[in-house]
């Protein structure tokens, strides 16, 4: 379980620069120069997620039991997936509804996601992998929200055109999961 905390500390922290302000990520970038400091971001990026793919493996090894999921809370877990990835798709498809609307669909995806494997999950390992990413993603929001506030960030209209491309990308994207991507990646099939 410590490689999994720790990796959660590594990639967590280092997505977590930026909130409470820009004063610590800009006195970085100013004193490391932007090729440096984003050398350095990458590195702690990747390190911190091999750490936590690495002790979540470990930690699955030897599986602590805190509760044994319902039937119906996986049925809820695999809709809120379907709204994870339609935010995920909304983070990178320009000019939607969904990101005008909501400003940081990508955070909200996290959120979601991690909501949804939390209910759908049971054991220590989850508790801590998924409940890390929740709780760091409701701070990032509301940090996220906050920024915009204070520097006055106006976000693009968005149009029908974009929004239904991001609504198909991510549809596409849940079912890829739900059929064979989740088994692949992860090594849990969802469906048979």
């Amino acid at each position: 379980m410590g490689f999994l905390i720790f990796g959660l500390i590594v990639f967590l922290g280092t997505h977590s620069l930026r909130v409470g302000g820009d004063a610590r990520r800009s006195a970085w970038l100013l004193r490391w120069g932007e090729t440096r400091y984003k050398a350095a971001y990458t590195f702690f990026s990747v390190f911190g997620l091999g750490m936590v793919v690495y002790g979540f493996g470990l930690a699955r090894e030897t599986p602590v039991v805190l509760w044994t999921p319902s039937v119906g809370a996986r049925h809820v877990a695999f809709a809120l997936m379907l709204v994870s990835m339609v935010l995920l798709a909304a983070a990178y498809v320009p000019g939607n509804l969904i990101r005008s609307k909501l400003h940081h669909p990508m955070v909200l995806s996290v959120k979601v996601w991690a909501l949804a494997h939390l209910l759908a999950n049971g054991m220590l390992a989850h508790v801590v992998l998924f409940g890390g990413f929740l709780v760091w993603s409701v701070v990032l929001f509301k940090a996220s929200r906050q920024r915009d506030k204070t520097q006055s960030v106006v976000y693009a209209q968005g149009n029908v055109r974009a929004t239904v491309i991001a609504l198909a990308f991510g549809l596409f994207l849940w079912a890829a999961l739900l059929g064979w991507l989740h088994g692949v990646l992860i090594g849990v099939r969802l469906v048979s």
